[in-house]
């Protein structure tokens, strides 16, 4: 949107989603967050949309939504990836992961009393997920949702040249995660790459400025290796350190 922002990288595979500072401004820890002053939103869907409003309001223009891309916004809100892309982890790292994440809910606790409620709620949670992974099914519907996305996506880009029409909306802000979340995963294989309309549409968005900004400069080629390996040097060490 051209809005000049301040953006801060919360790795939630290291924890620091939970770190107190992080945790009273967003109780949920989840990301991304969007800050404005003193107001502060977590869903995503909520997030686009403002920025939208926001831009319409300095350009002196009325925001406005079509229906079209309305409904992928809301379509693709609805899918919840959490399952998915961990159910599509190796299970020695989901494990490690999810042991690691357990024991940094447990010692913010103790260092934030007042908070202790919130993060017990947040420990649930994380148990919560380990039982979902065991049901099979439970899996085969998150895989199934993605999949239902995609084939409506290869349908309308064999139409219009976006998600929503011709022009890049809001829509497409939400769907291009999506596929790079495919895409980290290693699965662009069975999911992008057999629908050629689809995978055609990512490459183009890939050329875009933003995209290069926002996910490139960290995961395009090498500098995808480079930042799963940082966050797995820190995961090992931290590890090693509360070994002794």
């Amino acid at each position: 949107m051209g809005v000049d922002y301040t953006s801060y990288h919360v790795n939630p595979l290291t924890g620091k989603n939970m770190n107190a500072s992080f945790f009273r401004m967003n109780p949920s820890a989840k990301l991304p967050v969007f800050q404005n002053g003193s107001h502060i939103i977590f869903r995503t869907i909520d997030i686009v949309q403002y920025i939208d409003r926001l831009t319409a309001s300095l350009s002196g223009e009325a925001a406005s939504v079509s229906t079209e891309t309305a409904e992928w916004i809301q379509k693709i809100e609805n899918w919840n990836p959490k399952i998915f892309t961990l159910a599509h982890t190796p299970p020695k790292y989901r494990t490690f992961i999810s042991k690691f994440i357990r024991r940094v809910i447990i010692a913010r606790m103790s260092e934030s009393p007042d908070l202790a409620s919130m993060y017990h709620i947040k420990l649930r949670e994380a148990y919560e997920t380990e039982d979902k992974l065991k049901n099979l099914d439970g899996v085969k519907q998150s895989e199934d949702e993605l999949c239902v996305i995609l084939d409506e996506a290869e349908s309308q880009l064999e139409k219009t040249g976006y998600l929503a029409g011709d022009d890049y909306t809001l829509a497409d802000s939400m769907f291009i995660p999506l596929l790079v979340r495919v895409s980290l995963l290693n699965l662009e294989e069975g999911y992008i790459n057999t629908r050629p309309k689809v995978l055609e549409y990512y490459n183009m968005v890939k050329k875009r400025p933003s995209y290069k900004v926002v996910i490139g400069k960290y995961f395009n080629g090498w500098r995808k290796y480079h930042t799963l390996y940082k966050t797995a040097c820190f995961l090992l060490v931290r590890n090693t350190l509360r070994r002794y």
